[in-house]
């Protein structure tokens, strides 16, 4: 049926939409609990790491500096099985679900470790909390990547931001910055309920990244059963 692109689409936006969410929860868990780095803001801990060189503090480099390293490592296994977007390419391609995957394995050994270490945690367990965290955000950020969309991201999302109050200045009609709002609204969101596990439902704080995780997949792996011939047929 010809309306079921654009519904595919606004689909792909809410699960994207979930993503985001998960990275604002991840994000304040890392900041709040794992040593006070992010998980995914690589620009803030590259600040932290100029910071703790400047400063003179060695533990925050080692915080900082192995929270980018593992997200480094996380784009990299995360582009190799999520791909680079194709032209033909369905809404949603197959390899981003396994991409999703990936990143869902990673925060089961998150909640394993967790869980095991949570009466008492010493910083060792934590700055290893934080790298496992990392590198799953390194993966997802690599698997939304595959949609080859510019401007669609869940993890960096400065850009985001910019774009938005740059539609606003110009007078963009709503409809078209309502993703925008959206994806921040979700990051801010998921941020602010992260915290307030964190800091009064710590044992529940994993549930935050691998329950949205699971439903995208969830959701996305009978989007992807749609033969691509038959997605891009539609786009034509």
């Amino acid at each position: 049926m010809p309306g079921d692109k654009p519904d595919l689409l606004r689909r792909r936006h809410a699960l994207v939409v979930v993503l985001t969410f998960l990275t604002g929860s991840a994000d304040a868990l890392g900041f709040l609990s794992l040593g006070g780095a992010f998980a995914s803001v690589m620009t803030g801990n590259m600040v932290l790491l100029g910071l703790s060189a400047g400063r003179g503090e060695a533990e925050l480099a080692l915080t900082s500096g192995s929270a980018i390293v593992s997200f480094i490592a996380g784009v990299l296994g995360g582009a190799r099985l999520a791909g680079a977007a194709q032209p033909d390419d369905p809404v949603w391609p197959r390899r981003v679900t396994g991409a999703l995957v990936l990143e869902l394995l990673v925060f089961v050994v998150f909640l394993v470790v967790w869980e095991v270490d949570l009466p008492n945690r010493s910083e060792h367990v934590d700055l290893t909390l934080l790298m496992l965290s990392a590198a799953a955000l390194g993966v997802q950020s690599s698997a939304v990547q595959r949609f080859g969309v510019p401007g669609l991201s869940s993890t960096y999302l400065t850009g985001t931001l910019t774009s938005l109050i740059a539609g606003v200045a110009a007078r963009k009609p709503w409809h078209s910055l309502r993703p925008k709002t959206h994806v921040l609204l979700a990051l801010m969101g998921g941020a602010a309920v992260g915290a307030l596990v964190a800091l009064r439902l710590p044992a529940l704080a994993p549930a935050l990244l691998i329950v949205p995780l699971g439903f995208v997949i969830a959701v996305s792996a009978r989007m992807a059963e749609k033969p691509s011939s038959d997605v891009n047929a539609r786009r034509s």
